[in-house]
């Protein structure tokens, strides 16, 4: 359902369960300025096997503002942090800062998926993850978290590529915030092998994730260790054996609520 609000929601959507107690209802807060969205008043719709009711109803006029409330700064293992441009830096030090705009809708870090592939990326071990000149490639780079704090903790090149161009100019937006350089490119995971890297990291749905090892197995061609996210919990077995079968044995798995992130090499 997100994802086909965002189609019609230039500046972002929020998602509420069950709003002031009001149980089996979910409230999504479509923001955008008056004129830019849809008047689709009162219907019912097909939801699974449910049939539901739904209305609209006009939001106070700070949602210019209220949007930015959903997005907060993320600490990641003491070693990263991610935050949107409003807030404040870091007050520690030895922290790598990590700073996203999140106005294209493509997120600041703060889902459980990106910061699973975070922590993977900050494991100790082996330590020659860490050392400068290892390559790092972001599959579906979305707003650029990823591919930034790589470049940040001294991957070198590092590349990231995505099948939405609006995707690949805010993460190139981004980069240059962060006086990081990154290679990116528009790229369709769908269609031929997936680039690879000494480090991969692939925070895509698991169909995606299938496909993408599928093709590196045709093509015997896999990276060095690849960190896959965006997968739930049970879905993450299916994934798993997806990846065995392009060379890429499962090492370690975090799970985060419904989410699942999955270390192999």
């Amino acid at each position: 359902m997100l994802a086909e609000l965002l189609e019609i929601a230039p500046s972002g959507v929020e998602e509420v369960s069950a709003p002031d107690g009001r149980e089996g209802v979910v409230e999504y807060a479509v923001y955008g300025a008056p004129g830019e969205l849809p008047d689709v008043g009162v219907f019912e719709a097909q939801a699974g096997e449910a049939l539901v009711e739904v209305s609209t109803e006009d939001v106070a006029d700070d949602w210019d503002e209220r949007w930015k409330r959903f997005y907060f700064p993320v600490l990641v293992a003491g070693r990263i942090y991610v935050r949107p441009p409003w807030e404040q830096p870091a007050q520690r030090g030895g922290v790598e800062e990590v700073v996203i705009d999140p106005g294209g809708a493509f997120g600041t870090g703060t889902h459980p998926t990106t910061r699973m592939c975070l922590e993977l990326m900050l494991e100790e071990n082996p330590k020659a993850w860490r050392m400068a000149g290892r390559s790092f490639c972001d599959l579906g780079c979305g707003s650029g978290v990823l591919a930034i704090a790589a470049a940040k903790l001294g991957f070198d090149p590092v590349l990231g590529v995505d099948a939405d161009r609006a995707a690949i100019e805010e993460s190139d937006r981004n980069a240059r915030a962060n006086y990081v350089e990154l290679e990116l490119r528009h790229t369709d995971l769908r269609r031929g092998p997936a680039p690879v890297a000494d480090v991969a990291a692939a925070n895509l749905t698991a169909p995606l994730l299938e496909a993408v090892a599928s093709g590196w197995a045709a093509a015997a061609r896999r990276p060095g260790v690849l960190i896959a996210s965006g997968i739930l919990r049970q879905e993450a077995d299916r994934v798993a054996a997806a990846l065995t079968g392009a060379g890429l044995e499962e090492k370690r798995r975090l799970v985060s609520g419904d989410w699942a992130a999955i270390l192999s090499a």
